[in-house]
């Protein structure tokens, strides 16, 4: 397997693992790729503020590595072994929740990158959640719907068929209700417009999501 762009030349695994997905943009490459299949230009959309010949040169080393592969359509695609990142971007994203507190005025946001931690919150299997459909909508962007069927919760981009719950109002607000940062008065103070019950949809977050997972 090839080794990284820049290696660090140490016989250890977190060395040979940053060696390939540690440069920049490379783990968020990665992060879109997690979410779906993607065309070079659904990669940029995802990665505002990437320089197209970096772009490039990062999925380039991405395919030299076995990371990534192109699908029958042309789209890239994270390999068996790419899909095995998940588990550390989940808990990049579950160790970074605290620093979600609030976004900032020049922050980029896409709403497909609530798929994450969504799936750290309701997470598992729980034969007491209520079977729900919930649209968010964060940001002024493209909704998010949660389903939870049968005990377990699945999330995807797009709008729901027919909700039974509603969420929309400004990304950090948004993301602190779901995460249970908020309540719902103060989600509201800050924006946030809840149509439904939502202490039904507050049965369905894990109450622990924040702890990692056990050994």
């Amino acid at each position: 397997m090839m080794r990284g762009m820049r290696s660090y030349d140490q016989y250890c695994a977190v060395a040979r693992a940053l060696d390939i997905v540690g440069d920049r943009w490379t783990l968020l490459i990665v992060r879109e790729l997690l979410l779906r299949p993607c065309r070079y230009g659904e990669l940029q959309d995802g990665l505002p503020g990437v320089a197209t010949n970096l772009l490039a040169e990062r999925l380039r080393h991405l395919e030299e590595s076995g990371v990534v592969a192109r699908d029958e359509q042309g789209r890239y695609e994270l390999t068996p072994w790419g899909k095995g990142l998940a588990t550390p971007v989940r808990e990049f994203a579950r160790w970074a929740a605290l620093l979600m507190a609030e976004k900032q005025s020049g922050d980029s946001f896409r709403s497909r990158w609530l798929e994450i931690p969504f799936d750290l919150m309701f997470g598992g299997f729980d034969p007491n959640r209520p079977d729900l459909e919930i649209e968010v909508r964060a940001g002024g962007e493209e909704a998010v719907t949660v389903v939870s069927r049968s005990g377990e919760v699945r999330s995807h981009a797009g709008p729901a068929k027919s909700p039974d719950i509603v969420v929309s109002g400004p990304a950090d607000a948004v993301i602190g209700l779901m995460a249970g940062r908020l309540d719902e008065d103060a989600a509201v103070e800050e924006g946030v417009s809840i149509l439904g019950d939502f202490g039904q949809l507050a049965q369905l977050r894990k109450p622990d999501w924040l702890n990692e997972p056990s050994l």
